[in-house]
């Protein structure tokens, strides 16, 4: 994946790292956890958004995909066994309110995109 994206993004910094424990000390224009973040556990996601208001400037977005309903569950790709974890959507909007994002778009199963739930929020100002 790192190679796909210096290959279509050259020059773009790069950060390799579990995302539980990023701490880069700057501040992002945007942050995407697409496909990612629903595989971390409930309560690695829940750690996520202290973590994610600390990379973000003041207006920027924040877009992650996860589950439609609170659960967890096991499914495969490529052979191997893969996690994948929701919280309550009423339970996310906490986070994000928590983690000063204000909910812009929710958007469940989305026949335009794969039928995956999306999350659109955007930091306030400071």
């Amino acid at each position: 994946m790192i190679e796909l994206f210096r290959r279509n993004l050259p020059g773009v910094a790069v950060h390799f790292a579990d995302m539980r424990k990023l701490a880069l000390n700057c501040r992002f224009q945007g942050l995407l956890a697409w496909d990612s973040f629903f595989h971390l556990s409930l309560d690695d996601q829940r750690g996520m958004f202290p973590r994610f208001q600390a990379h973000a400037e003041p207006g920027a977005p924040l877009m992650f995909t996860s589950g439609n309903a609170e659960g967890e569950a096991i499914g495969e790709l490529e052979g191997d066994r893969l996690y994948h974890g929701s919280l309550d959507p009423d339970e996310y909007r906490a986070q994000l309110d928590k983690a000063g994002f204000a909910v812009i778009a929710h958007v469940v199963e989305d026949p335009d995109c794969g039928r995956r739930t999306i999350w659109l929020a955007q930091q306030r100002g400071r």
